[in-house]
């Protein structure tokens, strides 16, 4: 057979195989999800309660029911979704990221200073200077690349202000534009997210968040953290926050499951020219489901529902675990708190990444971040004394914020698509000597014997490290007013 016979039979087979494998996974998928794969849109909870109410329904219970609570709107919102359709691959945009709008920044023209802008770029949003290959800095605007294959898509042209403190177009707002607060009530007023990280019950397996050694109970990071979101929520609206979860439940916000995504991680895997396994596309599908869906589908409910003032972002760290066959605890625990920024190379080159760290700028959400977070840092250190975590000073995904070592600028798809200020904490050592054994010990009251020192529960030191420094920051910032004196935020 002549070489070129053998090359054709063997494009021939390729094909096939994947063709095969294509439809393997969709099949296995049709098997293994059953939930929720497209929901009709369900009646509002205004139109469930209205249909269902009597004429002797009083004036006050039909305006609560015309403005349900955020978190009403919430559940409402997940509820009533439907599955997106398929996608199309596009190699300079992030997973599951789109192509962006940068009209949407004409609102922001003349807003910054030429001297915060470039301070902000360079200092917090990049590590290096790969960033300008696609940003231009004049002495009147800037020129950022919009697209990255399109060559003749004009640059977007952001004037700069000549004059500082222009007002900023943002749904969130800072302390002085809060207002002085009333005594005891630092929050009042203020709109607060939480968001307990990762996803719990059977899907910690699948995010790899679920462990646990010598038979004991498992640690699932999605569900602790709720535990602790559910223990912030009373404590801060009892300060005057009206207080919303984006997640209130061990299951995920995304309606989308695994399956959902057999096409779009074909579509990726080939645009990047590999030929796709089902392996691969097993391992991608769900890592779109759990990662970038589901950060995507809570960043929608945040900007458009609960558009909060400031975003609570609660995480768990742990360690490498080295041999995954032979786990072993980790002697080391530590603390830090992520703000957006430090963007890297990779990111910059992505025209979604790029469009949003232009947001993340214009918006002046650092300052916030940085304000709140130190506050926070300084007092869950008080409590808990745990040392801060160091990427290093030569770093180029991470870069130390105002010489804090517990505050690092990082990008990660939750803080970047958040819209508000977003303090993303990042305390403990989940697999660690003690933190495992306080966390196996649950919830308590007092303090309890742990490696032979009293500590408290784990869960009360990270909710009181948390409250005390909101408390303490917004009780600075905002100040305090006489009970009759009214309120200023609108």
């Amino acid at each position: 057979m002549s070489r070129s016979k053998v090359l054709e039979v063997t494009i021939i087979l390729i094909i096939l195989s994947g063709a095969f494998v294509y439809q393997y996974m969709h099949k296995r998928a049709a098997a293994s999800d059953t939930l929720n794969l497209v929901q009709e849109p369900l009646p509002t909870l205004k139109e469930q309660t209205l249909s269902d109410s009597s004429e002797e329904t009083t004036e006050a219970e039909r305006r609560a029911v015309a403005e349900p609570s955020r978190q009403d709107q919430v559940k409402q919102y997940v509820s009533g979704r439907k599955v997106e359709d398929l996608r199309k691959y596009n190699p300079h945009v992030s997973l599951l990221g789109v192509a962006p709008d940068w009209a949407m920044l004409d609102r922001y023209q003349e807003s910054i200073t030429k001297e915060d802008f470039e301070r902000l770029l360079t200092s917090v949003y990049t590590v290096g200077e790969t960033w300008r290959e696609w940003i231009e800095i004049h002495e009147d605007y800037a020129l950022i690349v919009q697209n990255a294959e399109d060559d003749e898509v004009d640059q977007y042209r952001l004037t700069f202000s000549k004059q500082p403190g222009v007002k900023i177009s943002r749904f969130w707002r800072n302390p002085n534009e809060l207002g002085p607060a009333p005594e005891g009530k630092p929050l009042d007023g203020m709109v607060i997210a939480i968001d307990p990280g990762h996803i719990g019950g059977e899907w910690a397996q699948m995010e790899e968040r679920d462990f646990a050694v010598n038979g004991d109970e498992p640690v699932r990071e999605g569900e602790i953290t709720l535990q602790v979101a559910q223990m912030l929520k009373p404590q801060l609206e009892q300060l005057g926050a009206d207080v919303v979860l984006v997640r209130d439940s061990l299951d995920p916000v995304n309606p989308k499951r695994p399956g959902h995504y057999a096409h779009a991680a074909w579509v990726e895997l080939e645009g990047r020219g590999f030929v796709p396994s089902a392996p691969a596309l097993e391992e991608l599908r769900n890592r779109m489901f759990y990662r970038a869906g589901e950060v995507r589908e809570r960043a929608k409910i945040l900007n458009t529902i609960i558009r909060p003032d400031l975003t609570l972002c609660l995480h768990f760290n742990a360690s490498s675990w080295g041999d995954p066959e032979n786990r072993q605890l980790t002697n080391e625990s530590h603390f830090h708190i992520l703000l957006n920024g430090a963007f890297t190379s990779g990111e910059l080159a992505k025209d979604d990444h790029r469009f949003t760290m232009l947001k993340k700028i214009l918006t002046r959400s650092h300052g916030e971040e940085a304000g709140v977070s130190a506050a926070i840092a300084e007092s869950f250190v008080a409590l808990s004394g745990l040392p801060a975590y160091d990427y290093g000073e030569l770093s180029m995904r991470a870069r130390k914020i105002n010489g804090n070592p517990y505050l690092w600028a990082r990008n990660l798809l939750a803080n970047e698509l958040f819209d508000s200020p977003v303090v993303y904490m990042e305390p403990y050592v989940m697999n660690s000597k003690v933190d495992y054994v306080r966390l196996q010990m649950g919830d308590y009251e007092g303090e309890k014997e742990v490696n032979g020192v009293m500590r408290p529960s784990i869960f009360r030191e990270y909710t009181k490290g948390m409250i005390d420094g909101l408390v303490m920051y917004y009780t600075e910032q905002r100040g305090t007013r006489k009970a009759e004196e009214p309120s200023t935020f609108k």
